[in-house]
């Protein structure tokens, strides 16, 4: 059983594989075919890394959504970046935006060209690069959900505490549980269950799922992401499925807390509200992401280059919008193999470590040639 060498952890994965079974065939004598959609990136790697979506019943379907945010980052980000760097800043990025394409050309290409752009691995990295050259501009291309502003933030506040005053941010921190009102909302999305995200519910709480229970009557289960971790929560899924209930369940309680982490919480607003932003295929979300209060306006990179991002250009072809909705597979799209894979990233989704469609090529080469929505 692929993923499961520890002869404890393959027997622990048959017996939630049975169970898994046996709650999935009840649903099939009324019919019922139950979608789940995950929603958060690592997830969705765990998910093809360990064969998972191979283990299951074929009424039970495991489909991606926008849970990867460098995939659901518009082409006119990376536009915005380049012409940062063509004016003589230093860009400072993580490492899964270096190859993600802009309108005409991505990040490493622009370094190749001459363009100072530097991949750290924590935010801090840009906070010393701005300290060692005080009289040039640095910016930190801050991208990412609940989890990544946090620390992006932080290392925001020991700058202003430090005096740094050549340190900008360009922002596109966006938000999950508004992402999840879109796509509930999009008549086109047919969602059964939410695979909820560790991470993001490490800082925001399990109880900020709250609301799709309730209101649209949609199970939720917040999920580690070991394979035991997801078929745990696929189990506890199906039963609030059979027994016709709809809640939060937070099966990660090791990491996670109803709600949240106040601290962290705390500092967030103290530099951020709440903004309209845009998300690759399904458009603009209100309040779906955060940006930088007014008065922190001296660290906008936005506002200290004077320009604003647009939406770009995106590839004719790319279908990298469809995948993030869940509303087709990687295979599906007429460039997954074919023009686009990750020697040759045409979208997002190919390219970032948590991207739908690298997931699928790298551990899934034959993939689900049928279409299985239901």
């Amino acid at each position: 059983m692929k993923g499961f060498s520890d002869p404890a952890l393959a027997g622990a994965a048959r017996r939630l594989s049975a169970a898994i079974q046996e709650l999935a065939a009840r649903l099939a004598t009324q019919g019922k075919t139950v979608r789940i959609m995950e929603v958060c990136g690592t997830h969705t790697m765990a998910i093809a890394r360990s064969g998972l979506r191979h283990l299951l019943p074929a009424n039970l379907l495991l489909t991606s959504g926008p849970g990867c945010p460098v995939c659901v980052t518009g082409p006119g980000y990376i536009d915005a970046a380049l012409e940062m760097a063509d004016r003589g800043a230093c860009i400072v990025t993580f490492g899964d935006l270096i190859r993600v394409p802009g309108s005409k050309i991505h990040l490493a290409e622009a370094r190749a060209r001459g363009g100072d752009i530097r991949v750290c691995y924590s935010p801090m990295e840009a906070l010393r690069l701005a300290q060692e050259a005080p009289d040039r501009p640095v910016v930190f291309l801050a991208i990412g959900f609940e989890t990544t502003a946090a620390p992006i933030i932080g290392m925001l506040d020991l700058a202003l505490q430090a005096g740094v005053k050549n340190l900008f941010l360009l922002t596109a921190f966006k938000c999950v549980p508004p992402a999840l009102t879109a796509l509930i909302a999009d008549p086109e999305i047919r969602i059964d269950a939410f695979l909820c995200p560790g991470h993001v519910s490490a800082i925001i709480g399990a109880d900020a799922y709250r609301f799709v229970a309730e209101t649209q009557r949609i199970p939720c289960v917040v999920a580690g992401f070991e394979p035991l971790d997801i078929l745990l929560a696929i189990e506890g899924i199906l039963t609030q499925r059979v027994s016709g209930e709809a809640r939060v369940d937070n099966q990660y309680q090791r990491v996670v807390r109803p709600e949240g982490n106040h601290k962290i919480k705390q500092l967030m607003a103290r530099y951020l509200i709440p903004a309209d932003v845009d998300w690759r295929g399904i458009g603009v979300i209100p309040s779906s992401g955060l940006a930088l209060r007014p008065e922190f306006r001296p660290y906008d990179a936005e506002a200290h280059f004077d320009l604003e991002v647009q939406p770009g250009r995106i590839h004719p072809d790319c279908q990298c919008g469809e995948v993030l909705k869940g509303k087709i597979t990687p295979p599906e799209c007429r460039l997954f193999r074919r023009g686009c894979h990750p020697d040759h990233p045409i979208g997002p989704c190919m390219v970032s470590s948590e991207g739908t469609c690298a997931a699928w090529f790298h551990y899934d080469p034959i993939g689900i040639p049928e279409n299985r929505h239901g």
